[in-house]
């Protein structure tokens, strides 16, 4: 767990939910200029089994984005005494930063969602099968331990594992969506090799509460990596008054 701060307790503080091969480390220098940019102390902590954290033995079930939002964020914020707050969720993260907001409406006061899945599309799938083979190399994989350690086999099989049984195929983000009433943002780059923008579509559809999409051109999976600038300014402009 790692903070960013800026003085200013006023403002409600933004939280980073990490993606499904992500930790704390992997936000790089995000989380600093992120700070800068919107004036808020921003957080970020390693969902057990990655990075940091304790690890882990057992294969996450298939409701883990839901027993991240009910269980494991909630002590979370009780141990920071986050109230309220704000979430930024990079991929996987930005499901569960919306099932966040759902489970927790008096919290929770915005959302911003990057390259978040909202179902199970067959692009997801051709992209972790792609990456699974990928990470057959050893020197790929030596990236995942650099930033896991001994975990870094956990957590790619908790990723590959999940997300291509076939158990999980009919996931869908619905039932969150339908319980979140504060402001959304929903970032998505048009070359995102995970999932198409129909994912972003059904997040500003699916939520009762204000809801933003902006699409960024000639971008993948990464936007505040490959977008930081334009990141940066669509996250300053969107909590501006929040």
């Amino acid at each position: 767990m790692r903070q960013w701060a800026t003085g200013q307790p006023q403002k409600a503080p933004l939280v980073l939910l990490h993606d499904s091969l992500g930790s704390v480390e992997l936000w790089r220098g995000f989380p600093a200029a992120l700070t800068q940019a919107t004036g808020r102390t921003v957080w970020a902590y390693d969902r057990l089994g990655f990075g940091r954290s304790s690890p882990r033995t057992e294969p996450p079930s298939l409701d883990f984005i839901l027993e991240e939002a009910q269980t494991y964020f909630p002590a979370i914020a009780a141990r920071l005494e986050l109230d309220p707050y704000i979430l930024f969720g990079h991929s996987v993260g930005g499901a569960m930063a919306l099932c966040i907001a759902a489970h927790q409406p008096g919290r929770c006061r915005a959302v911003i969602t990057e390259s978040a899945q909202a179902f199970v599309e067959e692009r997801t799938l051709e992209g972790i099968r792609a990456a699974q083979q990928g990470f057959q190399n050893p020197a790929q994989f030596a990236r995942l331990t650099r930033w896991h350690g001994e975990k870094a086999r956990w957590v790619l099989e908790a990723w590959t594992g999940v997300w291509l049984s076939p158990a999980f195929r009919g996931w869908t983000l619905d039932p969150c969506l339908q319980a979140v009433h504060c402001p959304v943002l929903a970032l998505h780059g048009d070359r995102d090799k995970y999932g198409s923008v129909a994912f972003p579509e059904r997040i500003v559809q699916g939520v009762q509460g204000p809801a933003r999409l902006e699409v960024l051109h000639e971008c993948g999976h990464v936007p505040h990596r490959e977008k930081e600038p334009l990141v940066l300014g669509l996250v300053g402009d969107f909590l501006r008054n929040k």
